[in-house]
C-alpha cells in the first residue's frame, strides 16, 4: 500500500513569534509549508531554516492580509485544486497598544480586519477542499485575552473563539476539525512590535511559544474547539466567567 503524502500546511504570520513555532513544528512532523507574512527577506529566511532543517518544502507567500490583494493571493493559493492545502493556522495578528479613544478609526479598523475578516475569509477558502477530501484542521490563533473584558483585542478574539466553536461543531463530523488557541502572555516579538512594557506583567505570566504551539496542535488533532495552554491560563478562563470583570481587566498596556 503506497503511505499517504503529508497534509501541506499553510501559516499565516509566519515569519516570526508563535507563527514561525507553528512552521517548525508541523514541518518536524514532515508536513510541506506554505509560509505567509508581509516580509519576504523573513519569510525566506525561516523557508531556509526549515527546508535545511526538515528537509520539507516551505513555499513563501508574502502578502498583506489587510490589503485586498494579498488576501486575494492566499485565497488562491488556498483555492488551488492542483496543490491542496489541508492544514490552516490562522495566525496573523497585531495589538494596539493605546487606548480605543486614543486610536484612529482606521487603525481599529484594520485590526479588526486582520483578526476577524482574514481569518473568516481563509477558512471559507480553504473548507470546500477539505470536505471535499474529507479531512482538513484548522487553527485559529485566538488569545486568553478573549474571555477577558481588554478592550477591541479581546473583543476580536471573542469572535475567532466563538468561530471557532461552532465551526468545529458544523464540521468535525464531516472531517474537518477547527480549534481557537488561546494562549497567555507568550515570549515572542508580539509585544515588542506594539512596544509594550513587558514587565507589567508577572514572571509566572509568560509562557513558552514552544507549549503553545504543542499543546495547540495536539488539542486540534484531538478534535477540540478550544485550547487553553497551561493548566494556570485553564484557571484564568474559569475564574473569568464569575468573577467581576474589573478584577479581570489584567495590568494596563504601556510603553516601554
Amino acid at each position: 500500500m503506497t503511505a499517504t503524502a503529508p497534509d501541506t500546511a499553510l501559516i499565516t504570520g509566519a515569519s516570526a513569534g508563535l507563527g514561525t513555532e507553528f512552521a517548525r513544528q508541523l514541518a518536524a512532523q514532515g508536513h510541506p509549508l506554505v509560509l505567509v507574512a508581509r516580509n519576504r527577506a523573513r519569510l525566506e529566511e525561516v523557508a531556509a531554516e526549515l527546508e535545511l532543517r526538515y528537509g520539507t518544502t516551505a513555499e513563501v507567500l508574502p502578502a498583506d492580509l489587510t490589503d485586498d490583494g494579498g488576501l486575494a493571493a492566499v485565497v488562491g493559493r488556498l483555492t488551488d485544486p492542483l496543490r491542496p492545502v489541508g492544514i490552516l493556522v490562522n495566525n496573523a495578528g497585531t495589538g494596539l497598544l493605546h487606548r480605543f479613544e486614543d486610536n484612529s478609526a482606521e487603525e481599529e479598523v484594520q485590526h479588526l480586519r486582520l483578526h476577524t475578516e482574514a481569518a473568516l475569509v481563509l477558512t471559507h477558502a480553504a473548507l470546500p477542499g477539505m470536505l471535499g477530501r474529507g479531512a482538513g484542521r484548522i487553527v485559529n490563533v485566538a488569545s486568553i485575552a478573549a474571555f477577558l473584558p481588554r478592550g477591541t483585542y479581546s473583543a476580536a478574539k471573542a469572535w475567532l473563539v466563538s468561530f471557532s466553536r461552532w465551526a468545529n461543531l458544523e464540521y468535525r463530523s464531516r472531517g474537518v476539525r477547527v480549534t481557537a488557541v488561546c494562549p497567555g502572555f507568550t515570549h515572542t516579538e508580539f509585544h515588542d512590535r506594539m512596544g509594550m512594557d513587558k514587565s507589567v506583567a508577572p514572571s509566572w505570566a509568560w509562557l513558552q511559544a514552544e507549549r503553545v504551539v504543542r499543546e495547540g496542535l495536539a488539542d486540534n488533532a484531538r478534535g477540540k474547539a478550544v485550547s487553553i495552554p497551561t493548566r494556570r491560563y485553564k484557571v484564568v478562563a474559569a475564574l473569568a466567567r464569575v468573577a467581576p470583570a474589573r478584577l479581570m481587566a489584567g495590568p494596563p498596556r504601556r510603553p516601554k
